[in-house]
């Protein structure tokens, strides 16, 4: 359900003009190459959604750029489990759970409730082409309204999280907001985003890939550790004893670069003692660059990081420290049981 739109039109119905102009603006984005942001997959299996559902789904994908099919497929999914029929117990309606203010804002008449392509005079959330056309076009003003926000992330999260606990969130925490309900919501719809590509998956002999994961990393060398911060869209401000940091932590920091190389198709867990249960087992001895390394170091594996080859390995540290490359035969870390998982 889309948190945000509540508020909008919640006593905030004079901001209408105001609302429209900016989807106007992202309208004309139209004009541009349809697609999501870069290295997102954007190709839609069909398949995997109600046949009646598909010319809908495809032509919301190409409302902007930063919206695709398979993030509106998703996100349906999350949202009502394709039942156009869905009512919420607060009152959320339709494929997209949208609450009647949002509708009365937002709703656009795009189809006929017998499942045509011609408009029939009135925006129904319950009708799917209206819910469906709807949810695009917010998603698209969402998009612009991060954007005007600039902040540093990925676009698709940011939207995401804006889309669950409204924009204002997004600003006050300079990005996504620490509520356990948006950081699930997100996470959710990007790992279900696969279910719904068609795009092929990565080389599963894990060579290409592997390099992938290595140069995103590469590319955040020198960034500060902080702990709790960063994630899939890059450096985040931590807490606790990161709370005035941005930056990696050794888990977001692998998280971020399998989920770059993979093209958005892979969001492993936060915490490095789950990342080393997923994936590909892998004896030490053929490690390729690009896979994970485990280190147990207080009783768990509380610290992971990346093979790049040549027994060296690129992780973020500790509290004070840098993403950097190490040394796998340093004692500190060659004396600790490891684990290696290959993903990809």
């Amino acid at each position: 359900m889309p948190t945000a739109t509540v508020r909008l039109a919640g006593g905030v119905i004079a901001g209408l003009l105001a609302l429209l102009v900016g989807l106007s603006v992202v309208a004309a984005a139209d004009e541009e190459e349809a697609g999501a942001p870069a290295g997102l997959v954007t190709a839609l299996d069909a398949g995997r959604i109600p046949k009646e559902y598909v010319r809908w789904i495809e032509r919301a994908g190409k409302e902007c750029k930063e919206v695709s099919a398979p993030l509106i497929a998703a996100q349906i999914d999350a949202e009502s489990g394709w039942n156009p029929d869905a009512k919420s117990p607060v009152g959320a309606q339709g494929l997209s759970q949208f609450m009647p203010g949002t509708w009365e804002t937002w709703g656009v008449d795009a189809a006929g409730k017998d499942g045509s392509a011609e408009p029939d005079g009135t925006a129904d959330p319950f009708t799917p082409g209206d819910a469906i056309m709807t949810q695009a076009r917010y998603d698209c003003w969402l998009a612009g309204k991060v954007k005007t926000l600039g902040l540093d992330g990925d676009p698709t999260r940011l939207l995401l999280a804006a889309y669950n606990a409204g924009p204002g969130a997004i600003e006050q925490y300079g990005g996504l907001p620490p509520y356990p309900e948006t950081q699930n919501y997100v996470a959710k719809i990007l790992t279900s985003m696969s279910d719904y590509s068609g795009a092929p998956m990565t080389d599963e002999e894990g060579g290409p890939f592997g390099d992938r994961v290595v140069a995103y990393a590469k590319k955040w060398l020198g960034t500060p550790y902080a702990w709790g911060g960063g994630g899939p869209e890059g450096p985040g401000r931590g807490f606790a004893q990161g709370a005035n940091t941005v930056g990696f932590d050794c888990s977001s920091l692998v998280q971020a670069a399998v989920y770059h190389a993979s093209g958005g198709r892979t969001l492993l867990p936060r915490t490095s003692q789950v990342q080393v249960t997923e994936g590909k087992t892998v004896s030490r001895d053929d490690m390729r660059p690009g896979d994970v390394i485990g280190f147990n170091l207080h009783g768990s594996y509380d610290h992971i990081g990346i093979y790049v080859g040549g027994g060296q390995f690129i992780h973020a540290p500790k509290t004070g420290d840098v993403v950097k490359i190490s040394d796998l035969d340093d004692s500190y870390y060659a004396s600790r049981p490891q684990k290696v998982r290959r993903f990809g």
